[in-house]
């Protein structure tokens, strides 16, 4: 039955809906001087426990958000278990983290920060760490009661929020500009939904706002269960946030697990363990071809 629902869906999408993908907006409301304070943060190793590992360590913005790496390495060296999703346009995301662990980009922050293997550093710390600093007067000057844990989540969150990618070439064409991409593209496109890639990759972030098993048709097994790490329930286990496909040129390697370094391989491997099917050479090249005029621009709030 599943499998029916999965090649049923996408039909649907593609047969009903106007159009199943979103633009990005060409612009997004945030508070300036929150988003100031947050991108500094964002930036600073203070952040971690031995001043070593900053946001930006993990998720380099000239690198589509991450660090192209199969795992990040974290404070005195540490190595990850987990693919670094990508921060860019994360504000669409109904969750983040893979396995949805936390609700929203202000929860997000906690994570990394106090993560043994990421940054190991605790609140109290932080927060006296940065009272020594011209942070303390820049707190002040925002937040009544200063530097405080969720003061410090609210900034960084409120600058990642503007880490939006508009104007790639398919949203272009997705607003009116029909030469903005090219007649292969277009196939490629067109190969996406009937093929069926659509049923989980779809909405303004073309991904990211549901969870799905990895190993629909044929069965996978990795490392990490996924939300079942997080809820227990055996019905979640390898069910994971799909990915957004926006700037996914730029974001090897692939899956939760960085198992695969390019987007041909990529291809063709969800195409067999989620949809059942074997493409040929030339419906991967295209669908490649769409995926690659997913790359837009980062947007500047400044």
């Amino acid at each position: 039955m599943l499998k029916i629902i999965c090649y049923i869906f996408p039909l649907v999408i593609y047969l009903f809906a106007k159009e199943p993908i979103s633009p990005i907006p060409l612009n997004i409301k945030v508070n300036i001087e929150k988003a100031d304070l947050g991108k500094e943060l964002f930036f600073d190793t203070i952040l971690s426990k031995n001043n070593t590992i900053s946001c930006h360590t993990c998720h380099l913005l000239n690198q589509g958000g991450v660090d192209n790496l199969q795992f990040s390495v974290g404070i005195d060296g540490k190595l990850g278990n987990i693919n670094a999703p990508t921060v860019l346009n994360s504000i669409f995301n109904f969750v983040q983290f893979w396995d949805g662990r936390a609700k929203n980009l202000h929860q997000q922050v906690f994570g990394p920060v106090t993560n043994p293997v990421e940054m190991d550093n605790n609140f109290e710390n932080l927060i006296t760490k940065l009272n020594k600093t011209d942070y303390k007067n820049k707190f002040e000057s925002i937040y009544k009661d200063g530097i405080t844990k969720n003061n410090i989540a609210d900034a960084i969150a409120e600058y990642e929020k503007t880490l939006i990618t508009p104007n790639a070439p398919f949203d272009r064409y997705l607003r009116g500009d029909k030469n903005a991409i090219s007649d292969e593209v277009k196939q490629g496109y067109v190969l996406f939904k009937t093929q069926g890639c659509i049923a989980c990759h779809h909405g303004i972030n073309i991904g990211g706002n549901l969870y799905a098993k990895f190993g629909i048709v044929s069965e996978l097994k990795s490392k990490s269960k996924g939300r079942y790490e997080v809820t227990k329930n055996e019905l979640d286990e390898y069910y994971f946030k799909v990915p957004t496909l926006r700037n996914i040129e730029l974001t090897a390697p692939y899956l939760h697990d960085g198992r695969i370094d390019n987007l041909e391989d990529t291809v063709k491997f969800m195409a067999h363990y989620q949809l059942g099917k074997s493409l040929n050479e030339d419906e991967v090249q295209k669908i490649v071809l769409f995926l690659k005029s997913l790359t837009g621009q980062l947007y500047n709030h400044e």
